[in-house]
């Protein structure tokens, strides 16, 4: 593991703006820097570089992180090589790898450093497979894209994996999905004897695999389980790849197989992901909306691929935003995209991709299929089968059209439609006048911390209870700061030794906050002053609630003597008759 005074120099070292200009031209925007966000589309600039904090933060999609997190982001690399990257440019020499030792780091970041020896392992085990490198050959793929998705092969075998870990009975082999134990209790690998594709997160770390049986067996495809790092209605294969060109097309194709991928990009259609042998979620949507304005789901054209493009319409309802857009296109039903592409070419696909069939479109194509269109019976049921779809719409615009042809369709009068959909107005927020945000004491504290994380030392930390999320994740702040030892580290150190935690997102939202209002420096002494004078008067008004409510079921003389003083002297305090 690296140790967190190493990273923390790192970052001293290096300066984000700089790094970040390089791939990015910022301009001075006040006291920060801004430009338009490398990981959305976007046309007004919400990515914003703050100097003085060491860290970015887009304001449209949510990016947020420091150095080695935008290298991770933009560079698709995993944790470890963004550390040797930023040392190289800093001329620093990483300290060199003492072993995985799992009690010295979180459990998130231990399990990653062993995704990446096992996809390490795979790739180098592909090189040496004949028939595995056929495979690939006769699928099209070439060793440059095979490299370019980190495809491997896990051998034939049962403890093949026990040649890239000098421990292969720790637990987090198991942990990770990498290894099955049985009833018995033998040690086995659960991926044998097929072609290996790496599942990556956004930030390019390897969090799980997907295994493509090479001849007959079964199944088809074997997927890793869920682990602490792998939950697949939330991930998409081939992100990060994918990345560049996501922003050059603002078009997110999503398909179903990880071979479709390979072969689309191997035919230089690179703006294409897929589900992970799951239906898509609306976290999967929300995830490519995030990076582009349109997405269009390819599907086989048979029953089954009908079924997912349905099931993709239906998560997609409540998390399609105003000028987004959603289309379905369904391939002839003896193809797959690979196989369309390949006996077609790219410039047909891509042809068929720009035809896609609008949502709206294809959600009444598909109510009326099922609908005796010719008689009042099935238009009835036409307009009873879109009603709860429609309610749960969320883009007004594109509602106010549905109803329009469902009118149209149905023979019914567009208020008759609303009125039997029980369609009322879609709250919209007025972002023009903000509404009065009560004085929140924790959050307000968390983002003093953060601008000025050396007042931790000075805040007592058995001030701050444990009765709600903010509180905690304050009171986990200033432990953290306290264990960093001196020199207190800055906000950007503090993130990167909270990366993984449960706490992180949390974290990065108050400092989005804070790069958004931060404190006026000759007021900050004045704030967390005043902050511990409402932490004091917390503390003494739950003392005096246990001991006004001991009283009422005793009396004042069942208090201790010293219970009794602190009770008149609080009911004094509150103006009260002692």
């Amino acid at each position: 593991m690296i140790p967190e005074s190493f990273i923390q120099e790192l970052l001293n070292r290096v300066d984000v703006v700089d790094l970040i200009d390089g791939y990015v031209p910022l301009r001075k925007a006040g006291a920060n820097f801004a430009a338009c966000c490398p990981f959305h589309n976007e046309k007004s600039p919400s990515f914003t570089v703050s100097p003085s904090k060491q860290f970015y933060h887009c304001f449209g999609c949510g990016a947020h992180g420091t150095a080695i997190g935008f290298l991770m982001e933009y560079s698709g690399l995993g944790f470890i090589e963004a550390i040797k990257e930023l040392s190289n440019r800093a001329g620093l020499q990483v300290p060199e790898d003492e072993g995985w030792k799992p009690h010295d780091a979180p459990k998130i970041t231990a399990l990653t450093e062993i995704m990446a020896r096992a996809a390490k392992y795979y790739y180098e085990q592909l090189k040496r497979s004949d028939k595995a490198i056929s495979y690939l050959k006769q699928r099209g793929i070439s060793g440059e894209m095979a490299q370019k998705f980190g495809i491997g092969y896990a051998p034939e075998g049962w403890q093949n994996l026990g040649d890239a870990f000098d421990d292969y009975t720790i637990n987090a082999l198991q942990l990770a999905g990498l290894v099955i134990k049985n009833e018995q209790g033998r040690l086995y690998d659960r991926f044998r004897d097929r072609i290996m594709f790496p599942i990556m997160n956004q930030k390019g770390e390897v969090i799980a695999f997907g295994g493509r049986v090479l001849g007959e067996g079964e199944p088809k495809y074997l997927n890793s389980p869920e682990t602490p790092l792998f939950e697949k209605g939330r991930e998409v294969f081939g992100l990060p790849q994918a990345r560049a060109a996501l922003r050059d097309k603002d078009t997110a194709i999503v398909v179903e197989g990880y071979m479709d991928v390979v072969a689309l990009a191997q035919h230089r259609i690179g703006n294409v992901v897929a589900t992970l042998g799951t239906a898509t979620t609306s976290v999967h949507v929300q995830k490519l909306l995030r990076q582009v304005d349109h997405i269009a789901f390819c599907f086989d054209g048979d029953a089954a691929g009908r079924k997912a493009a349905w099931r993709a319409l239906e998560n997609s309802l409540e998390v399609l935003p105003e000028k987004k857009s959603i289309g379905f296109v369904f391939l002839p039903e003896a193809d797959d995209p690979d196989s369309f592409v390949r006996q077609h070419g790219s410039e047909a696909f891509e042809r068929m991709i720009a035809q896609a069939t609008p949502l709206s479109e294809f959600l009444l194509r598909h109510l009326a299929s099922n609908c005796d269109m010719n008689s009042a019976e099935g238009r009835a049921r036409l307009v009873a089968e879109a009603k709860p779809l429609l309610g749960r719409l969320q883009t007004p615009l594109l509602r106010l059209q549905l109803v329009k042809r469902l009118a149209e369709i149905s023979g019914f009068s567009q208020p008759e439609v609303e009125r039997l959909c029980d369609l009322r107005p879609i709250a919209r927020s007025a972002p023009a006048k903000a509404p009065k945000q009560k004085y929140s004491l924790f959050p307000r504290l968390l983002r003093l911390l953060l601008q000025r994380p050396e007042l931790a030392k000075a805040l007592p930390h058995d001030l701050i209870p444990t009765n709600s999320a903010d509180a905690r994740l304050l009171k986990q702040l200033c432990e953290t700061i306290s264990t960093a030892g001196d020199p207190t580290p800055p906000y950007a150190a503090l993130l990167e030794r909270m990366r993984g935690s449960e706490s992180e997102p949390a974290l990065r939202e108050a400092a989005a906050e804070l790069m958004q209002q931060p404190f006026a420096e000759e007021e900050i002494k004045a704030e967390f002053d005043g902050a511990i004078a409402r932490l004091l008067e917390g503390v003494n008004k739950r003392t005096f609630d246990v001991l006004q409510a001991k009283a009422q079921k005793l009396g004042v003389a069942g208090l201790s003597a010293e219970e009794k003083q602190h009770y008149l002297e609080a009911l004094a305090a509150r103006g009260r008759p002692g």
